[in-house]
């Protein structure tokens, strides 16, 4: 049972593309009542002046940890890499539930944080309480949570291919390839020059080749379901579009003889209580448009024979279930309401 309570909601780093997101669904979620919208840049702004279509009667203010601990039970970070493990800990020591959508509270191991993102951390402590926020995989740890490192947009649409893989022992686990293509706007919305419309439109381009930050962040939570060390390839491409990932996994099967009807089955079964998860039927391949504005996750499988490889294909509305969305299912399951709660289940299409 849900509570009926109304819960108090800030956003830090309201202006942004995550942030937006935040503002758009908990402003109509039912049990969300929203206090606070809190980024420096933007402080002192009428929300509608930044984003006029949204009718959302408040002013952006400075970032202030009283201010926020005294209006809101729960605050939702989405803020640049590095400055979420500064407020998290005194937000939390004042009895406020933070749901990060940086990096910065994904990894159990600070110092392959530091190799990768390059910023000292002094809030090991803090960093031990987090739980990774793929509901689909760690569900059951968020009604106790009080910290949730929401994970990237990448590793959602990637290890939501992956996870039965390995959880069930159907693939080998050194054999594992990520190829994924996102749209402009996971570069978020400060000015970039490889986002501008002339550079980015009708051109398709890898980038972070081998060296991706999002790279140990999937490794991570598949040697956790492997059970052992797990490296993988992972290639991320810039689509010219506005939203969706499209991330494609190849992986050798450890039983050759296993058929795509038989990876249906299981995938079909390991997904049964995810009502986000769509396991498409034999032979339909996803497509990013179909995830759209939701924060559903399209998943197919193929099986080739001929190479004894598997593949998944996995499509997400980045922005959503690879940011925002997700951030809001881990809310509701962190409160004790259906995950589903505010969030929708139609895209917009065409």
């Amino acid at each position: 049972m849900g509570e009926s309570k109304q819960i108090r909601v800030g956003i830090v780093g309201a202006s942004g593309y995550g942030g937006v997101q935040l503002v758009r669904l908990l402003s109509e979620h039912p049990h969300a009542d929203i206090t606070y919208l809190g980024g420096n840049s933007s402080a002192g702004r009428e929300y509608v002046e930044i984003y006029p279509h949204l009718a959302v009667p408040l002013t952006v203010e400075a970032v202030s940890v009283e201010v926020i601990v005294n209006r809101c039970d729960v605050v939702f970070l989405s803020l640049p890499n590095g400055l979420a493990c500064e407020l998290a800990p005194q937000l939390l020591a004042r009895g406020c539930k933070v749901l990060d959508l940086s990096a910065d509270y994904r990894f159990a191991n600070l110092d392959i944080y530091q190799t990768w993102y390059g910023n000292d951390r002094s809030d090991a402590g803090t960093n031990q309480q987090a739980v990774y926020g793929l509901p689909e995989l760690f569900g059951e740890c968020l009604p106790e949570a009080r910290l949730v490192g929401c994970p990237g947009c990448y590793p959602t649409a990637s290890l939501l291919a992956i996870a039965p893989l390995l959880k069930q022992g159907l693939a080998q686990p050194d054999s594992l390839i990520i190829d994924a293509k996102s749209g402009t706007s996971g570069g978020g919305r400060q000015a970039k020059e490889h986002l501008l419309l002339a550079e980015a439109d009708n051109s398709l381009a890898a980038y972070g080749v081998a060296k991706h930050r999002h790279t140990p962040e999937i490794e991570q939570i598949c040697s956790r379901l492997a059970g052992r060390e797990v490296m993988v390839q992972f290639t991320p491409h810039l689509v010219p579009m506005v939203r969706g990932i499209l991330s494609t996994v190849y992986a050798n099967l450890r039983d050759p003889g296993l058929v795509r009807e038989d990876l249906h089955t299981i995938y079909s079964t390991f997904y049964r209580r995810s009502p986000w998860i769509t396991v498409l039927p034999t032979g339909v391949y996803p497509q990013t448009k179909w995830a759209w504005g939701t924060n559903r996750c399209f998943l197919s499988i193929e099986v080739d024979a001929r190479t004894g490889r598997v593949i998944v294909m996995s499509a997400i509305d980045n922005l959503m279930k690879g940011q925002a969305g997700q951030a809001v299912q881990c809310f509701n399951l962190m409160h004790g309401l259906d995950q589903q709660m505010g969030l929708p289940k139609q895209s917009f299409y065409p």
